[in-house]
């Protein structure tokens, strides 16, 4: 592998751990879960406010592929924790997915809208 290859192997490392289930769940939970999730909708807001249809449509992209991630590395951190926390943020996750789908159904609808009006 390349030296960049490498970096990038290093850099990933803890989400890697947290995909393969060997991260704590309250690590991931609030780590990833709420915190990065923050970020993501901040980052959406600020676009929205700026009129970025190219960093919202990249934004939905990026939020579908993370709400995937997220939910499995929950699902498999889930195991190695508490058998009442694991199964709560289990449910909660599920949960979340549900309705990040839903949220981010609509705001690609907004955008079709919004490129169709020119």
């Amino acid at each position: 592998m390349s030296w960049i290859a490498d970096f990038v192997f290093l850099f990933l490392a803890p989400e890697r751990r947290a995909w393969r289930g060997k991260a704590p769940l309250g690590n991931v939970f609030w780590g990833y879960g709420v915190g990065l999730s923050l970020v993501i909708a901040g980052l959406y807001a600020i676009a929205m406010y700026q009129e970025r249809l190219d960093v919202q449509q990249g934004l939905i992209l990026f939020s579908a592929a993370y709400t995937v991630w997220i939910v499995v590395a929950i699902w498999r951190s889930a195991v190695n924790s508490d058998p009442f926390w694991g199964t709560l943020a289990r449910w909660l996750t599920v949960t979340w997915a549900l309705n990040a789908s839903l949220v981010l159904i609509s705001l690609q609808l907004e955008l079709v809208f919004r490129y169709a009006r020119g």
